[in-house]
């Protein structure tokens, strides 16, 4: 098998390629190749189909009549007579204005060109998954720009608001416009309004080991006695690690010593241009081994419980994989926050992701040395467009809205961090690429680990939508460990699924356990076999915690505190 961490540095592979890092800085890491040959993909399949296209005119002369006769009618009001509907999730015509001839008509139309559109891009007999998708996703995201939405003439509830205003809004929002560009051209971002330290990251605690990549920070005991066994965080260094420790009221890690756990957090460096060298196995290494390490040679306990979201939960399924390869017993048990170990079904990341673009990308990283934070949030950013775009182009620039004040979650949103060129090159090929974790080709040491070593019992949580980590593709845990596996399933998305206090407002989730010696399900067969429940996960996942940590005991001493929580490498821009 291959061994990755013997080869060369793969963003290092063409040391000397300058035509190739102009062109790809010219298309902002964008691969044209790839571009290409996905709409001549399309093409050329679509224009061998007659029988797709037959298919799309009638649809095309449906739509047309329908249309024409819903004009004819007037415009009915009723939601019964339109001759398409919205999305559930598409909030761009509901207020009632929408509802009013002429825009009702330019609703309709643009609703039923997208229907079309999906249509046209989707099923084309010959055509590569991969494109279908893709080119489902970029025709959409050509059509959202064309919505009657982000027009002033088209859309009501400028025009009304326009009228309110003899116009100011329309002064404000080019005030907003200039400044936004300004701000682009400038490279400034915006800023996190919360401090660190003082609004958010608050819960306390010392910063009690430290090497380049992280700080491990040891929370203060919030009870009399605490579990025995402690909880490990490994957050992704994609963010800072304070999503876990917002405002006192919606911290997950005070929320934890509350229920008498004593919680070890990592805080992971935001790495400049000079850490491009450093990889996965350096973070694999320096974080949760390092604190491992620390956590057990201190407090004394030969069993951790370690939690993991998002991409520091697959570095978790790596460490656990590793260590149950080598008899490391340290574990007690994983809990996956977000977190994928089978990339096969990535949600729609996976349509920026193949050999093109990760080798254009490597050429932006190559010069640059890492990857820098607005670019991660763009492709972010474009996976619902429609809510962080589209939407904030009306507020701000047809509506005239000032930026609305942030709260602990959309500030820490705007922290954001940037990504080694090594690491990020790694973890696009081995895991999105290649899916190395899941089938047994991913090295550590020079030797491979299999998901299927894990014996620990796992606790998993999906959010239903979730754009980044989909929950069908974080639910395949059950398919590759070796172990017993509760899996709690939340509305929300990626971040505010997770992050769920209790006592949130409209907030469910459902819950099942799946033993290892009990036939797998699907994910469709275990929504049906999940219990529903109101309110938060949090406490079902310390119940679940609670059984398995020990008796209660005095809490563990701070030793080697180099200084109080929440350090200093959060802190870095």
């Amino acid at each position: 098998m291959k061994d990755f961490e013997n080869e060369p540095n793969p963003t290092k592979a063409l040391p000397d390629h300058p035509i190739r890092k102009l062109l790809s800085s010219m298309t902002h890491g964008i691969s044209p190749a790839a571009e290409i040959n996905m709409w001549t993909d399309w093409a050329l399949h679509l224009a061998t189909a007659p029988d797709k296209q037959l298919a799309l005119a009638r649809q095309a002369q449906q739509n047309w009549t329908s249309w024409l006769q819903f004009m004819a009618k007037g415009c009915p009001t009723d939601p019964k007579h339109w001759p398409a509907h919205p999305k559930k999730t598409d909030r761009r015509f509901t207020n009632p204005l929408w509802t009013k001839p002429p825009y009702s008509a330019w609703a309709q139309a643009f609703l039923l060109a997208e229907d079309f559109a999906n249509s046209a891009t989707s099923d084309i007999p010959g055509l590569t998954p991969a494109h279908d998708r893709a080119m489902t996703f970029m025709v959409r995201q050509m059509l959202d720009a064309m919505a009657p939405s982000n027009f002033l003439a088209t859309n009501p509830e400028a025009l009304k608001r326009t009228a309110e205003t003899s116009g100011q809004n329309l002064i404000e929002g080019a005030f907003h416009a200039f400044a936004d560009t300004q701000n682009t051209l400038q490279g400034t971002r915006k800023k996190p309004t919360k401090i660190v330290g003082k609004d958010v990251a608050v819960t306390e605690g010392k910063v009690v080991f430290r090497n380049h990549l992280m700080e491990l920070i040891q929370y203060a005991p919030a009870t009399d006695t605490v579990h025995r066994e402690p909880i490990l965080i490994v957050p992704a260094w994609i963010m800072k690690y304070y999503i876990l420790d917002l405002s006192p009221d919606n911290s997950m890690i005070r929320y934890l010593t509350e229920q008498g756990f004593t919680v070890f957090a990592i805080s992971w460096r935001n790495p400049t241009c000079e850490d491009a060298d450093l990889g996965m196995l350096d973070y694999l290494k320096q974080g949760p081994m390092a604190a491992l390490d620390h956590i057990c040679a201190t407090t004394g306990t030969d069993k951790v419980h370690a939690t993991g979201y998002c991409l520091g939960g697959t570095l978790l399924s790596i460490a656990a994989a590793q260590m149950a390869r080598d008899g490391d017993k340290r574990l007690a048990s994983l809990t996956l926050l977000a977190a994928q170990t089978d990339f096969t079904e990535a949600g729609e990341l996976m349509l920026f992701i193949n050999e093109s673009q990760v080798s254009v990308l490597e050429d932006v990283m190559d010069e640059q040395g890492c990857l820098e934070a607005d670019q991660m949030m763009s492709a972010f950013q474009m996976l619902r467009s429609n809510d962080l775009i589209w939407s904030q182009v009306i507020r701000r620039y047809l509506m005239g809205e000032a930026e609305p004040e942030m709260n602990d979650l959309m500030s820490w949103n705007a922290d954001s961090t940037r990504m080694p060129a090594r690491m990020h090159s790694e973890y696009l090929r081995q895991m999105f690429l290649n899916n190395d974790l899941a089938t047994g080709r991913y090295h550590v040491d020079g030797r491979a680990v299999s998901l299927r070593d894990i014996r620990v019992p796992i606790f998993g949580v999906g959010t239903e939508t979730d754009h980044i980590a989909p929950w069908k593709s974080v639910f395949k845990i059950h398919d590759l460990g070796h172990a017993d596996v509760t899996f709690a399933l939340t509305n929300g998305g990626h971040n505010a699924g997770v992050v769920s206090k209790p006592g949130h407002n409209r907030r469910h989730y459902r819950i099942h356990t799946i033993r290892d010696d009990e036939n797998t399900l699907t994910p469709e067969d275990w929504l049906e076999a999940a219990e529903m429940n109101q309110g938060s996960w949090w406490p079902a996942w310390t119940e679940w915690l609670s059984k398995r940590a020990g008796d209660k005991i005095s809490p563990p001493e701070m030793t080697g505190a180099l200084e109080d929580a929440p350090g200093t490498y959060v802190k870095m821009e």
